[in-house]
């Protein structure tokens, strides 16, 4: 199959795109370099050192023998998603290629509005690029659990049936985003399930979970393949803040009461729903939504299975930079990928100790500084970085 995988220099999209030329697959990788732009932007960088893109590509070819087509393109500029789309045609369209960090959305006018230009002009150019082009093309787009919020009732996957005063309906289950990087994944999901009625386009959604790990097959064969480790306050993961303050010996910062509770999966876990959405696609007019992760904790938890791997280590609490409850109902359905066949690895089988390999193998890469947070919700405007406004240029 020809596989075109969007934001295929980031942390999951770059792993993506390997597990899926390994599987035999013809992959293009597009992206605009946006990601490596925010370390300068923050002032910080993946602990584990990552090679240019097409360093990456040369060294996977010369391991593999499969070769990988790269497209510098911005997807906020249509005429380039179209023709990208028109030249390589591809059978599949895995969609990574978006800024994803909600503290990053939170840091000032600036930001909040580069996030959803970015991430909803550009996906929106991607509909139109899909229904010009070929409207049989299978869309599997990343979205976000946290589009649903926390609500005090369970979470379906997707949709919900609602009786209203004798009638009743299937709807998509409502949302309650909690940053402005949320609100443009929600506004995603409108478009793909409006692109999808009105063109007939076919899409699965995939409401990810926290991601943790960094080391799948194709990554672990040469340094040079290897993906992002990010742990700083604005890009890092809660688990991944977690272990490297434990490594370096800094308490674990948990924000609030630490009972917010998300839903986690391991890395190897995205490649196979992936691998799963793309054996089995939508049909025709049909936008489906999978929810993507296979345990939950809440902070609390998480930081007490790091400090339990290192003696000594210390907890504190601060006051949470987040709009958002210390302690809430959190139950969520996610069946339809396990019905597929996802095995899923689990953090509470012993996956803890890889992730804490990885901070101990880099430790002298750990800036401490990076890791205490600097974006408010509560402000308008926050200092962060160099507090210039975010540019997204191709290299």
């Amino acid at each position: 199959m020809k596989i075109l995988v969007l934001g295929g220099d980031g942390y999951l999209g770059w792993p993506t795109a390997l597990h899926l030329s390994r599987l035999g697959h013809d992959v293009g990788i597009v992206d605009n370099f946006a990601r490596r732009q925010y370390d300068h932007e923050m002032g910080v960088d993946s602990l584990v050192p990552i090679a240019p893109l097409h360093q990456r590509a040369r060294r996977w070819q010369e391991l593999s023998g499969q070769s990988l087509a790269i497209f510098p393109v911005d997807l906020t500029d249509a005429a380039r998603v179209h023709a990208v789309v028109g030249e390589f045609e591809p059978e599949t369209i895995v969609h990574f290629g978006e800024q994803r960090s909600a503290p990053y959305s939170m840091i000032d006018r600036s930001h909040a509005v580069y996030t959803q230009v970015n991430n909803v002009v550009g996906t929106l150019n991607l509909l139109y690029a899909i229904a010009d082009v070929d409207p049989s093309i299978h869309l599997v787009k990343l979205g976000t659990m946290g589009e649903y919020g926390t609500p005090n009732i369970d979470i379906e996957e997707g949709f919900i049936e609602i009786t209203h005063r004798g009638r009743t309906d299937v709807l998509p289950f409502p949302k309650q985003p909690g940053s402005f990087y949320h609100l443009s994944k929600v506004h995603d999901s409108h478009n793909i399930q409006f692109a999808c009625r009105i063109w007939g386009l076919r899409s699965t959604d995939l409401n990810q979970g926290v991601v943790y790990g960094q080391e799948t097959e194709e990554t672990a064969l040469h340094p040079d393949l290897a993906t992002r480790f990010d742990y700083d306050a604005v890009f890092g993961t809660v688990l991944n803040r977690f272990a490297v303050q434990a490594v370096a010996g800094i308490p674990l910062t948990v924000y609030g009461e630490g009972g917010q509770t998300r839903g986690m999966l391991d890395i190897r876990d995205t490649l196979a729903c992936i691998e799963l959405a793309i054996d089995n696609p939508a049909e025709r007019g049909e936008y489906r939504v999978f929810n993507q992760f296979t345990e939950s904790f809440s902070v609390n938890q998480l930081a007490e299975m790091v400090a339990a791997l290192r003696p000594g280590a210390e907890i504190v609490h601060l006051d949470p930079p987040r709009v958002e409850s210390g302690s809430h109902y959190y139950r969520a359905a996610h069946t339809k990928l396990l019905d597929l066949g996802l095995v899923p690895h689990l953090l509470s089988d012993g996956l803890l100790e890889s992730v804490m390999l990885v901070a101990d193998k880099h430790r002298d890469r750990i800036d401490p500084g990076a890791m205490q947070p600097t974006v408010d919700w509560r402000r308008t405007s926050n200092t962060v970085g160099d507090a210039r406004d975010p540019v997204a240029e191709p290299a």
